[in-house]
């Protein structure tokens, strides 16, 4: 038991349950992670924003907001959440003090990373459940499609977020994510669909992490499709601000 208790893979688990607990329990962090998402759920499903778009692919103004209400909860939790969380604990010496424990660095983010997917799964079962209580019919084989597409989007906004966490103050990664957080759920192609947006400025979104994540599982839960170009852009993201994070990411402020 002892063995057990000390080897990799528990210290890992215990750090990211820690985690995950600190992030739950924390009153602003719960209106980010499950308030928020829940009132673009119940927005959407009752006003004609997405009406447009649903009506040119046939399919449900709902069809159209669950997909993009889970896209922002991945930004919530990998980029806000976690961004947050990481900008802080490097300021008061958290960090520095965790990565000379036996968990190491590589654990530490190890953790982190499987927090991300905790808290996730918690944000997964609440927007779904509440979706079908508002009468959401979901497509079975698109929601198990949307499992790895939501991992890869978690991948990705990790990186940004502990790249922006780890080379800023606390401070300014308080302000620099909650801003971004705010354009990219108004018209990064989270909620909205980039068709919205004059046609010069459509291509925007689709660049970004937030606009491909948000494309790809519209794709999967709507219409039972994968799309390669989302996929290999949320990829990209993850593979090349992952090792930027891991080449400037400083352990203390």
């Amino acid at each position: 038991m002892s063995n057990f208790a000390a080897s990799p893979s528990s210290r890992i688990i215990a750090q990211g349950v820690y985690e995950t607990k600190a992030m739950l329990k924390n009153g602003e962090q719960l209106m980010l992670l499950i308030a928020f998402p829940l009132m673009a759920l119940v927005a959407l499903r009752y006003t004609g924003i997405l009406d447009s778009w649903a009506h040119a692919h046939n399919v449900e103004r709902f069809d159209v907001a669950v997909p993009g209400v889970l896209a922002l909860c991945v930004m919530s939790t990998a980029l806000s959440g976690q961004g947050i969380a990481t900008g802080f604990d490097r300021r008061y010496g958290v960090l520095r003090f965790l990565s000379t424990t036996p968990l190491g660095r590589g654990g530490l983010m190890a953790g982190k990373v499987l927090a991300v997917v905790m808290v996730m799964i918690v944000q997964f079962v609440i927007i779904l459940v509440t979706a079908l209580l508002l009468g959401w019919s979901p497509n079975i084989t698109g929601l198990f499609m949307s499992i790895p597409t939501l991992l890869l989007g978690a991948a990705a906004f990790t990186s940004l977020g502990l790249l922006i966490a780890g080379t800023v103050r606390a401070e300014a990664t308080l302000a620099i994510v909650n801003m971004a957080w705010v354009i990219l759920a108004g018209v990064g192609g989270v909620l909205i669909p980039s068709s919205y947006l004059p046609a010069f400025l459509e291509w925007i979104p689709n660049v970004l992490p937030s606009g491909a994540l948000g494309e790809a599982l519209r794709a999967e839960l709507m219409l039972t499709r994968f799309e390669l170009l989302p996929h290999i852009i949320l990829l990209l993201w993850t593979l090349v601000v992952g090792a930027i994070a891991l080449k400037k990411f400083k352990w203390s402020a």
